[in-house]
């Protein structure tokens, strides 16, 4: 597969599976978020709104280094952790997974924020009328209606993971078969002038990459999705 070290493929199967875990959870904890944002009138939304987004601004190594403080064993998490007998999270994969859908956040957020404003409160008052209950309203109408903009945001996040860096870089380290990421693999190639596995392992990237996003522009065109980030 075009020259790939196993310890290249190795690094990608970590990136995909790093990739398919925090989208997954990220769906589902920021789903209330999003409804939150999408319908309340309160002054606190500006607030809340300025700090999801803040991972489009923030450097990755600020990030990286802040929630590396946190996870590590004299941080809040992570000294909490291990105060009931727990590991921290800083080199972790799971470390890993929490920093990464904090730095997806709003790629997430907005596309469901979109979605949820969209659909309206007239069907959940149709539904309201047929005894449905909050749960049952939110699972059985809100979400299929709002489908389009869930895949949206699971690509985009998927797709956002695949190209982290800096951030993971801090929280991680350079562990390989265990936080090696492939855009990790791939600087450590550029460092050891090893041009070719750079370039094998960057063109898998840059094809995973396109196809994902190609899949949201052509959703996009055809039921005209627009993921806002």
């Amino acid at each position: 597969m075009l020259g790939l070290s196993d310890a290249d493929l190795t690094a990608f199967a970590i990136t995909l599976k790093l990739a398919a875990i925090s989208t997954l959870l990220l769906l589902v904890l920021s789903a209330p978020l999003a409804w939150w944002l999408a319908h309340t009138h309160r002054r606190s939304k500006v607030l809340v709104e300025a700090l999801v987004a803040m991972p489009l601004v923030m450097p990755p190594t600020v990030m990286g280094f802040y929630l590396l403080m946190l996870f590590g064993p004299r941080g809040w998490i992570g000294g909490f952790l291990e105060s009931i007998g727990l590991p921290h999270l800083a080199f972790t994969f799971t470390g890993l997974v929490v920093g990464s859908m904090f730095f997806s956040l709003p790629f997430v957020v907005q596309p469901l924020q979109n979605a949820f404003a969209a659909t309206g409160l007239r069907v959940l008052e149709v539904a309201n009328t047929l005894r449905a209950s909050p749960l049952d309203r939110f699972c059985s109408v809100i979400l299929p209606l709002s489908r389009r903009g869930l895949v949206t945001a699971g690509v985009l996040s998927f797709a956002h993971t695949l190209g982290e860096f800096g951030m993971i870089l801090l929280i991680g380290g350079n562990i390989p078969g265990a936080t090696q990421v492939a855009s990790i693999a791939i600087y450590d190639h550029v460092e050891t002038m090893d041009y070719d596995a750079a370039h094998g392992l960057s063109l898998v990237l840059v094809c995973s990459s396109f196809l994902l996003l190609l899949v949201v522009f052509a959703l996009n065109r055809r039921f005209k999705v627009v993921g806002a980030v």
